[in-house]
């Protein structure tokens, strides 16, 4: 005889405080060689690290993301006005990011450092948390738990009673808690207002995270 089950897919939610900054950092530039290339992308990186470092970081706390290097061209018009491309150089993008307890005073001051160094970066703000996984875990139970509640008003509406779990499925995708208050990329001096304590003035107030997933859940009947 075939095992009777029901097939349930609750739904969890949780709104959650950002407690972590995360300062998303891109460094370009063209130069004429592919080795000028890598040297001025070293040499700004190096820079912003010492500029970290007076910070209380770590050297090793700037983390890169992405690294590339390639030709650029240009295209332009000859004189009998045919489409052409020449060489212009070799371009880097270097994307990287420092994360650091969320304090707008703080943040404030780093920008204020980049804005006034030789390095000329862009940048942008994000929001996080610093325990994603303890947030997750309450993600995935409440998901459970509605599971349980929608199944019990089935089989109750239906006359049967709720057995058993026979099997959970949830993706274990990674899930992004994250909040941009700040959404372009942007230079350093276009931020807040400044201040004599060589500081900028950062008035940031995130929305909480809210994020959302779902577990499936077979149960027996009987």
């Amino acid at each position: 005889m075939m095992e009777r089950t029901i097939r349930v897919t609750g739904k969890g939610k949780v709104s959650v405080r950002p407690d972590v900054i995360r300062l998303l950092i891109k460094l370009a530039d063209v130069r004429e060689s592919y080795e000028d290339a890598l040297k001025q992308s070293t040499l700004q990186v190096e820079m912003l690290k010492d500029l970290f470092e007076k910070f209380g970081f770590a050297r090793s706390d700037l983390k890169t993301l992405s690294f590339n290097v390639e030709a650029e061209y240009e295209s332009y018009q000859d004189k009998n006005k045919d489409w052409k491309k020449r060489f212009e150089g070799y371009g880097f993008v270097h994307r990287m990011k420092i994360e650091f307890d969320a304090d707008n005073s703080r943040l404030g001051k780093i920008l204020y450092a980049i804005a006034h160094s030789p390095v000329e970066p862009e940048f942008k703000i994000n929001y996080t948390i610093k325990d994603k996984e303890g947030a997750k875990n309450m993600l995935i139970g409440k998901a459970v738990i509605d599971s349980r509640d929608k199944a019990n008003m089935l089989t109750k509406a239906a006359g049967v009673e709720l057995g058993e779990v026979i099997t959970i499925d949830y993706s274990w995708g990674e899930i992004e808690f994250m909040v941009n208050p700040m959404h372009n990329l942007m230079s350093a001096c276009e931020i807040g207002q400044w201040n004599e304590d060589e500081s900028y003035d950062m008035d940031i107030e995130p929305d909480d995270i809210d994020v959302s997933d779902t577990v499936t859940v077979v149960w027996g009947i009987r």
